[in-house]
């Protein structure tokens, strides 16, 4: 008789990735998991040791959210946590983290991102994206009220749900459901119709470098983002209830 023995090998292999740092969750007494959303996988999950030591600290300020960094990792295939051989700052961030205000608008942006990036795959543009927005938002002196809709609106154009400005004529009725602007209304109730339907398409437009000519006061601030983030919903069953727009409606007024 023969016996066939099965010897199962997880393959490793040491890659460098930069990554955007999302969130920072305690798992145990002696390791945190730290959530990244890098170059090369998407969203991975690394292992990152507490304690009170110099070099524990260093860490930990390392990954703060939106922290844009580069990490040497033991990736095995079939494993939902690895461990980091190195880390280091991808990018200075000068005032994202210490500006009350910058820091406000970057608690919306990770909490977005964790909520709808959830893949783990390659995704150049996207990623470009992103840390591009981090870097614009911490080199900013001013004109950053409109930030987080500029980020939401053009998020939707990286993860597919764009609305189809090309079906935009005036008086239309916007379909939250299918996207698309129509001259009749829709047999459900999401949809927004007269000024609010202007405003979806003139959203089309704003980028950062001209998202401070849009005029907004406090009450059209506030619902363009409920506006968008209901859209958001309707594409993404993913993304709950945010906390942190609370707060962007208490500082931009």
């Amino acid at each position: 008789m023969c016996t066939f023995g099965v010897e199962f090998i997880h393959f490793a292999m040491i890659e460098k990735l930069q990554g955007v740092v999302l969130r920072t969750i305690k798992y145990n007494d002696k390791n945190a998991i730290v959530r990244v959303y890098t170059d090369m996988h998407g969203v991975m999950a690394f292992l990152l040791p507490q304690g009170n030591g110099k070099v524990a600290r260093q860490r930990r300020a390392l990954f703060q959210p939106l922290s844009l960094v580069e990490i040497v990792a033991d990736i095995r295939q079939g494993r939902d946590l690895y461990s980091i051989k190195e880390a280091r700052c991808l990018h200075p961030l000068h005032s994202l983290h210490t500006d009350p205000i910058k820091n406000a608008v970057a608690l919306f942006v990770t909490e977005l991102l964790s909520a709808v990036i959830v893949e783990q795959e390659r995704n150049p543009a996207l990623f470009s994206f992103v840390a591009g927005s981090v870097v614009f938002l911490d080199r900013a002196n001013d004109g950053i009220a409109n930030f987080h809709i500029c980020f939401l609106y053009n998020l939707g154009v990286f993860i597919g749900i764009e609305p189809d400005r090309d079906t935009y004529r005036p008086g239309c009725v916007f379909d939250m459901e299918g996207g698309v602007f129509s001259s009749c209304h829709p047999v459900h109730g999401h949809y927004v119709e007269g000024v609010e339907a202007e405003a979806v398409y003139r959203l089309s437009r704003i980028t950062y470098a001209n998202m401070h000519l849009f005029r907004f006061n406090r009450g059209q601030r506030n619902r363009l983002l409920q506006l968008t983030l209901d859209y958001y919903r309707l594409h993404n069953s993913a993304l709950g209830e945010l906390h942190s727009p609370a707060v962007l409606a208490d500082l931009f007024s």
